[in-house]
């Protein structure tokens, strides 16, 4: 086994786990937004924390600092694209939980 790699799903799903990092791709799925109106559509989240979570989506290029605030990357579009079946399908399980 050695040196193999960990699959890339689970590099992902490290990612899109870490507290509030869905949220803000959520809130930017619209277009861009300036660091204080991303902060507080994501419910006042504290600065330290949304630089933190910023810093660790730039890294993943997912969402980029642009003239008009923080937006989406194309590849974090397409994150949000190829989600919504997931996210369908999670309406659905959490309905069956009751």
């Amino acid at each position: 086994m050695g040196n193999q790699r960990r699959p890339a799903l689970a590099d992902l799903i490290d990612v899109l786990g870490t507290k509030w990092v869905m949220r803000i791709l959520w809130e930017l799925r619209a277009g861009p937004l300036t660091f204080r109106a991303l902060q507080a559509a994501c419910g006042g989240l504290s600065p330290s924390v949304l630089n933190k979570r910023l810093q660790l989506l730039d890294e993943s290029r997912l969402v980029e600092k642009t003239g008009a605030g923080y937006a989406l990357t194309g590849q974090g579009e397409s994150l949000m694209e190829v989600q919504k079946p997931l996210a369908a399908w999670a309406i659905q399980w959490q309905k069956s939980l009751g």
